[in-house]
């Protein structure tokens, strides 16, 4: 198992205004308008096309600018969907291009997570709702906290998000405990029906754990990114009362503890004092006198606006601003805001070609876009 180790200085500052170069400036680009609720927006390798997820249990394509009437996907009668269940994630395989195949993570009608592998038939805009197959199921206790995002990493592994199992305080001690599922960051191989672990994964065989676990202490990654080209792993784990965070580790580096509900960001949680050894602490912290909920992005590497490349983009779902950082040495630089106002933020995209989105509950998606 490798160890945890504790990450560089956490920033906790208001940041400051302006740009990460001299009369660098961004707007919101409208994309597409009408949509139910989008969580999610992705791209299969190589595809120009937008792929959107609708919480109620809708996949929907954007092409060429137009929202296509016609949903690649519709599971909306398996979908348990409001507040914050229903249609969470979406990830193509790597090698979508040949085999068709995508993975999708929902909670059912009576609340627990699946997640589950779907074809696409012979048309390429429609999916076929009938080839779904089991992945995994997680019985949730509560109704929040569900997590919810899939993401194929450069490893060519599937990473799946699960909160704490909700409620609030992580009353059942998920968040540290290595015999659930629930509170981690999983790591499992999809290439085979319906997984493998991977051999290399830190709780393979540590006496009842779940092999399953990659990383630990999180109360509700709702969004997590790999960095395409840097090489990291940005974790946006929604706080509890007082403290959103950001956490940065190298993405091949597994095992690591996030504190939670030791911790809450930096934080003792449930008492003044508490032991941080073997906890890797965020790099970038805000309290809720700027927010509530933070929203996790991506790090920018496309070509539209190349003075923003390497910069890890989110916002908060209460707040609307919109804001990035660099990680540079272990800590979060070049801290910016951005001076836009997204609405409610519910989550980011990245298209095949690194350019970033945001996505808001009047659903609107949005494109970063140079101002002038």
């Amino acid at each position: 198992m490798l160890l945890a180790i504790a990450a560089g200085a956490c920033e906790s500052d208001p940041p400051t205004g302006g740009g990460p170069t001299d009369g660098e400036s961004l707007r919101l680009e409208t994309v597409a308008t009408g949509l139910a609720s989008p969580v999610l927006l992705t791209s299969p390798p190589g595809d120009s096309r937008l792929f959107v997820v609708e919480q109620p249990g809708r996949i929907r394509i954007i092409e060429d600018g137009a929202l296509r009437a016609q949903p690649f996907l519709d599971i909306s009668g398996r979908v348990g969907s409001g507040g914050e269940r229903g249609l969470l994630g979406l990830a193509f395989r790597p090698d979508y291009a040949t085999t068709g195949e995508f993975i999708v993570n929902y909670t059912d009608t009576s609340g627990d997570t699946r997640v589950e592998r779907y074809r696409v038939t012979a048309d390429p805009d429609v999916a076929d709702p009938g080839s779904g197959e089991l992945v995994l199921a997680v019985d949730q206790p509560f109704s929040n906290h569900n997590g919810g995002l899939v993401l194929f990493g450069p490893d060519g592994m599937l990473y799946i998000g699960l909160g704490d199992g909700g409620s609030g305080g992580d009353p059942q001690g998920n968040g540290q405990n290595h015999g659930t599922l629930l509170g981690s960051i999983l790591r499992i191989d999809v290439a085979g029906e319906p997984y493998a672990v991977p051999p290399d994964n830190p709780l393979v065989g540590v006496a009842g754990a779940r092999p399953e676990i990659w990383a630990t202490g999180l109360r509700n990654p709702w969004r997590f990114s790999f960095d395409r080209t840097g090489g990291h792993l940005y974790i946006a784990d929604v706080g509890q009362n007082q403290h959103e965070e950001v956490n940065v580790a190298d993405a091949a580096t597994g095992g690591l503890n996030y504190g939670w509900n030791i911790m809450e960001a930096t934080h003792c949680f449930s008492s003044s004092a508490c032991d941080r050894d073997g906890l890797t602490l965020p790099v970038l912290e805000y309290g809720h006198g700027e927010g509530c909920s933070i929203t996790g992005g991506h790090v920018y590497r496309g070509n539209a606006v190349p003075g923003i490349a390497g910069h890890y983009f989110y916002s908060d779902y209460c707040s609307g601003w919109i804001r990035s950082f660099r990680y540079a040495n272990g800590v979060a630089a070049d801290r910016t805001d951005w001076g836009l106002d997204a609405g409610q933020v519910l989550s980011f995209g990245e298209d095949a070609a690194g350019e970033v989105y945001v996505l808001n509950a009047a659903g609107i998606v949005y494109r970063l876009a140079p101002a002038q």
